[in-house]
């Protein structure tokens, strides 16, 4: 009988036995008002540790090594002897150089005396030109063949310094592969010495990126004039000490259509080593965009949405495009929203198409 009977007439009924009936509820949410304003994008790059000065250490001459006096991972200051290698024979190089330029100056004192001697006499007419002439050829020869015998005397000397192999660079001594009694050779190599003073970060930015992030940012600024940027160790801890953007490259890899770029970073204390991988964050501020909260945006499958207060304070869903900012928290609308909107922040993935809601 109940439900034959007219919609207001059990209500009625429902309402004399106490009965009470359901209410329409409102909801409140938390509500902004869509601004532009400045936003700092933390741009994030691989990149690989250098040293300043990583200087490959190879032989000049030929020889036995004899002594290795360092070790893996010693720090050695500019001008420390890192190798000793047999120096006898460019010892006796040596003297049998020095004993050649000995007599070629010998030669060319006696050259200059007859020379000399030669001048006077046709001076006074008792000589010939031809004897004169000949006689000062002769000194001349004497003259080269001195100068030929002092460049072998100090090639000799400059072999036998090459003997004693000294580090060039302040900086860390690497891997050491290499044994004493080892025939070495130019060419052989012996260690790298790691200059990591100063460490530069190497790493690459692509080129549609820099065209659309850095190029086209409002901005205006080059990659040379950003601010200090940080290094992330793997492990996501960040360096203490800020870097900067010293060197970008001016041409575009052909295969990998990217950028090389790299940022220098003080290493006082030595916690930077050569082959470090980790991660550069360069604070790239743009002005004048659309932000919102993170928490505003609903995620649909592949569509991004907010909810948009209407006049009435129903919600409307509407489409965006949005890319993160990096920070966590934010996200930049290029699409879909304008100005003066207001849109559901908190609890925005609670509301639902045409709900009235209360801020």
């Amino acid at each position: 009988m109940i439900k034959k009977l007219p919609l207001f007439a059990l209500t009625l009924m429902l309402a004399a036995c106490g009965i009470d009936m359901p209410k329409s509820t409102q909801s409140s949410y938390e509500t902004i008002t869509v601004q532009n304003s400045d936003i700092v994008f933390p741009l994030k790059f691989s990149a690989k540790m250098k040293g300043q000065y990583d200087v490959i250490i190879q032989p000049q001459v030929s020889g036995q090594l004899m002594e290795i006096r360092v070790t893996e991972g010693q720090h050695v200051q500019k001008g420390d002897v890192l190798f000793v290698i047999d120096s006898r024979n460019a010892q006796l190089e040596l003297e049998a150089a020095e004993a050649n330029l000995l007599a070629a100056q010998a030669t060319e004192s006696s050259a200059l005396l007859e020379y000399e001697g030669n001048k006077n006499l046709f001076e006074k007419g008792i000589i010939s030109q031809f004897m004169l002439v000949n006689s000062k050829n002769a000194y001349d020869r004497a003259k080269a063949a001195t100068s030929q015998a002092k460049a072998a005397a100090d090639r000799a000397r400059v072999n036998l310094g090459f003997c004693t192999i000294k580090a060039p660079v302040k900086g860390y001594i690497g891997s050491l592969d290499i044994t004493p009694g080892t025939q070495v050779s130019p060419g052989t190599y012996l260690t790298m010495v790691s200059g990591n003073e100063n460490m530069h970060a190497e790493f690459s930015i692509n080129e549609s990126f820099l065209e659309d992030r850095i190029v086209s940012s409002k901005n205006d600024k080059t990659l040379k004039e950003f601010p200090d940027v940080t290094f992330l160790m793997k492990n996501g801890a960040e360096y203490p000490l800020k870097g900067r953007i010293t060197s970008v490259s001016g041409t575009v890899d052909r295969v990998t259509g990217s950028v090389a770029c790299k940022a220098t970073f003080p290493n006082p204390n030595g916690v930077l080593y050569s082959g470090v991988q980790g991660t550069i964050v360069i604070p790239l501020q743009v002005n004048n965009v659309m932000v919102i909260p993170q928490t505003a945006v609903v995620r649909l499958q592949d569509k991004s949405l907010v909810y948009k207060v209407q006049p009435d304070s129903t919600a409307t869903a509407v489409t965006i495009t949005a890319e993160a900012s990096g920070n966590g928290k934010d996200v930049v609308v290029t699409s879909g929203l304008n100005v003066g909107d207001r849109i559901v922040t908190v609890g925005a993935n609670n509301v639902q198409e045409g709900q009235q809601v209360l801020f």
